[in-house]
């Protein structure tokens, strides 16, 4: 939107070509920002706090998305000079920059770093000139140069002259030299390959040591800065005697190469010069002219023989080239000048260094494949082939690494993380250079898995069967199910439900309930096997998860049958109104069927096999019963001497245990015809009333016995409670408390308030059933009144003793007589 109104205001002032140049500047920014590459040029020696420029405006950022995401500087060794305000937007110094501690003499001076941004992940690279400014002035070694010239040297000798350092560059280094006034000779200057400058002295006038054997003036350094700085060295030349010819290097430019790692005193390269002029002023000896301290620590010439060798330590990543001059001087002062150029070669000694820079742990089991894992910065202050890295991890872990920027890396998930088998990841991020050998280093991640709720509750079992005797006791415990989930925490917590279901037309909750939490199933009542053989319910286990998840187990739970059911006789059926009799010929010969008894039992199994014995029997050797089958037939022949009337006493018991039975009565008459059968009938029912009122008395005398003896128990209770009661009601008042007495209780003196004791026996006739007796006299209830004050109770009880005490004072009996002798107690009080 703010690009839309600039350009709208730039439509309205601007015409049609302005505006298109506009609009084409506009695209090359555009395209700048979406390389995301910002170029910043600041001076040194900026102020903490200074702006350098706003970010988030050239980045096209928001600020609300540099706080969102955690917009910070990374992967950058001068970070530290350089703040990020993400309230503002902008860069800020955050400490003072010097040009010349920070790059020496190389330019442009700059460095880099990146900013980057996180959900989702953005990185871009901020470079940073640093420029110049003149703060330094040239400086010469030594503030004394003294130097010898015989008075031979030709017109044109050449003298190289001690150069002055500035460690400013550009305009702000060193310019020019200036020579104060001599005859003798003029300055000429050059410059080095590298930029820097030195200068000559020239001879232009022949010296003449008998005329001027000293010869004193000043050499000024200058730079291009504003304002103008300079340096000064004082010049004392004396003039020698004559040596005419000066030495010569064979070689104007010397080239070598060296090992960044070579030992000290390993030989670089021999420099030679000689010299035409014989005796003393043919002697040479060498010397590095004008080299730098950092050179001095790290070359040494031999002044003799010219062999230049390593005497410190070579770092290829700070120098990749040295380039020194040797100065060659014959006894004469005669001088020349050779370059040597030494190439430093690199060696594979310096090993990858791996920068983490966002981290996103713990990684969801479901993240998508290509989840950014970690973002980090991998580099190698080698060149070349010992400077290209090769970043790998583990084979078997489902990452890899992607290349975003040069040197930054993404770790990135390559397949889909389960937490059910992995619950984390110890990942080593391995950076490996291509150097021989190659160096390498390593970092570890401890990533974790975070769990969802993916993976249903899993039963033990696909099916549970329990067992359970009938008549068991309600509560009691059926089953355990048992369910896990391999997930994690909440999602991992299972709750055990019953499907509502309905058995028999009844809810399942009715039969059996479950504990939600230890998926204990327990009876809810009692069941009984003949209403019911087999109970099957469906049990959900179900997670904590958000949705939640589920699965389903059934339950069979088998009633076991116990032998709860006595056998039931079905024939011959037993009626208390009329008496059945099975009538045998006496003819019947051995075995001759009789009848048979038939008995159910409603248990199952052998529970319900029975058996038939013969329990009592007129004649025990007439008859038999069929053990399996209950088949009443003759052992032998009946004869005359057998009873017509046969009374037979048949136990039917079951095969439980314990074993249950039923006892049936069959009467069997021996006859032929049904006359006799009749009167023997008649027999059997005089027999039968008989027993049947014994019965009866038996019955009757039990129920009188049990009441009187609850009877008993209940008055004695009720005496206990009541003697109990009244004791606590007295101890428990407010009101003064009377003593009390037994009914015989007298003192010695016979002054006690219960002094007398009054027992009066009634006897009566047997006839005097509906009598009644009366023993009346005038007087008031006896009844004791309670009065606040001691005074005024005492007072009442003396009233009512006085009454009490008088001879002739009337007293009433009442009395009904409900049985011949009556115990009539009275107490006078």
């Amino acid at each position: 939107c703010l690009w839309v109104l600039v350009f709208t205001r730039l439509f309205i002032y601007l015409d049609e070509k302005q505006f298109y140049v506009g609009l084409f500047a506009f695209f090359l920014f555009f395209i700048s920002v979406v390389n995301s590459q910002i170029r910043y040029s600041i001076p040194e020696e900026m102020k903490r706090g200074s702006l350098i420029g706003n970010v988030a405006q050239d980045l096209g950022l928001d600020l609300r998305r540099l706080r969102s995401g955690r917009a910070r500087i990374v992967a950058g060794e001068n970070t530290q000079y350089i703040e990020l305000n993400t309230d503002k937007g902008i860069l800020a110094m955050n400490e003072r920059i010097d040009r010349e501690k920070l790059c020496g003499d190389t330019t442009p001076c700059s460095f880099s770093f990146e900013i980057i941004l996180e959900n989702p992940i953005e990185l871009h690279r901020i470079m940073v000139e640093i420029l110049d400014v003149n703060d330094h002035s040239p400086v010469f070694r030594n503030d004394h140069v003294r130097m010898e010239i015989s008075e031979s040297a030709v017109i044109g000798s050449r003298f190289v002259l001690e150069s002055a350092d500035d460690p400013d560059v550009g305009v702000n280094g060193l310019q020019n030299y200036v020579l104060s006034t001599s005859d003798n000779f003029v300055l000429k200057q050059h410059a080095n390959p590298d930029g820097s400058k030195f200068a000559e002295l020239i001879l232009q006038k022949p010296l003449d040591r008998e005329g001027q054997p000293r010869l004193l003036f000043k050499l000024i350094a200058l730079d291009g800065g504003t304002p103008q700085r300079s340096g000064t060295v004082n010049i004392d030349i004396t003039v020698l005697d004559a040596n005419d010819n000066p030495p010569v290097f064979n070689q104007s430019v010397y080239r070598a190469t060296v090992l960044e790692n070579a030992t000290l005193g390993t030989h670089v390269i021999t420099v030679n010069a000689t010299d035409a002029d014989s005796s003393s002023h043919g002697v040479i000896t060498y010397a590095f002219s004008n080299l730098k301290e950092i050179l001095a620590d790290i070359f040494n010439i031999d002044k003799t023989t010219g062999i230049i060798t390593v005497s410190g330590q070579i770092d290829f990543e700070k120098d990749k080239k040295h380039e020194i001059r040797v100065e060659a001087k014959d006894q004469g002062g005669l001088t020349d000048l050779s370059k040597v150029i030494i190439d430093i070669i690199d060696v594979n000694d310096n090993a990858p260094v791996i920068s983490v820079m966002s981290f996103s742990n713990p990684l969801s089991e479901d993240a998508p494949i290509g989840s950014t894992v970690a973002v980090f910065n991998a580099k190698d202050a080698d060149s070349n082939r010992n400077g290209q890295i090769t970043c790998t991890i583990d084979r078997n872990l489902p990452f890899k690494i992607k290349s975003s920027l040069t040197n930054y890396y993404s770790l990135v998930s390559d397949e889909a993380v389960d937490r059910e088998k992995t619950q984390e990841y110890n990942i080593t991020l391995t950076a490996t250079d291509s150097g021989s050998p190659p160096l390498s280093s390593a970092i570890k991640l401890h990533l974790r898995i975070s769990d969802i709720n993916d993976n249903h509750p899993l039963f033990d079992k696909l099916l549970y069967n329990a067992d359970i005797a009938e008549n068991n006791p309600p509560g009691m415990s059926l089953i355990t199910v048992r369910a896990q989930d391999s997930d994690w925490n909440q999602n991992a917590r299972i709750s055990y439900f019953l499907d509502d279901t309905q058995i028999g037309g009844f809810p399942v909750s009715s039969y059996v309930s479950i504990n939600s939490e230890t998926g204990v199933l327990s009876a809810v009542r009692s069941f009984d096997y003949e209403q019911i053989k087999q109970l099957q319910l469906v049990v959900k286990a179900q997670d904590g998860g958000s949705p939640p998840l589920s699965s389903n187990v059934t339950v069979k739970v088998l009633i076991q049958d116990q032998n709860d059911n006595p056998p039931q006789v079905l024939y011959p059926v037993q009626t208390g109104g009329s008496v059945v009799a099975e009538m045998v010929p006496p003819s019947a010969d051995v075995g001759y069927l009789v009848t048979k008894v038939v008995a159910v039992d409603v248990d199952s199994g052998q529970n319900a096999w029975l058996s038939y014995k013969l329990h009592k029997a007129t004649d025990r050797a007439l008859f038999e019963v069929g053990l399996q089958n209950g088949e009443i037939r003759t052992v032998r022949q009946v004869s005359d001497k057998d009873a017509v009337k046969q009374r037979l006493t048949v136990i039917v018991e079951d095969n439980g245990q314990p074993s249950r039975s039923a006892t049936v009565v069959v009467n069997v008459a021996v006859a032929d015809s049904f006359p006799d059968v009749l009167s023997g009938l008649t027999d059997f029912a005089q027999d039968k009333e008989y027993n049947d009122n014994l019965t009866f008395y038996l019955v009757l005398a039990l129920a009188v016995v049990s009441f009187l003896f609850i009877t008993c128990l209940v008055v004695i209770i009720s005496v206990k409670i009541y003697r109990w009661r009244q004791s606590r009601v007295l101890y428990h008042s407010n009101l003064p408390v009377i003593p009390y007495y037994p009914p015989r209780y007298s003192d010695t003196l016979g002054t006690g308030t219960l002094p007398h004791v009054y027992n009066y026996e009634v006897c009566r006739t047997t006839d005097s059933r509906k009598s009644d007796c009366k023993f009346g006299r005038a007087a008031s209830q006896n009844v004791l009144i309670m009065d606040p004050s001691s005074t005024g109770t005492m007072q009442r009880i003396q009233s009512e003793k006085s009454i009490l005490d008088e001879p002739d004072s009337p007293l009433e009996v009442r009395c009904s007589f409900s049985s011949n002798i009556v115990s009539l107690s009275y107490d006078k009080v």
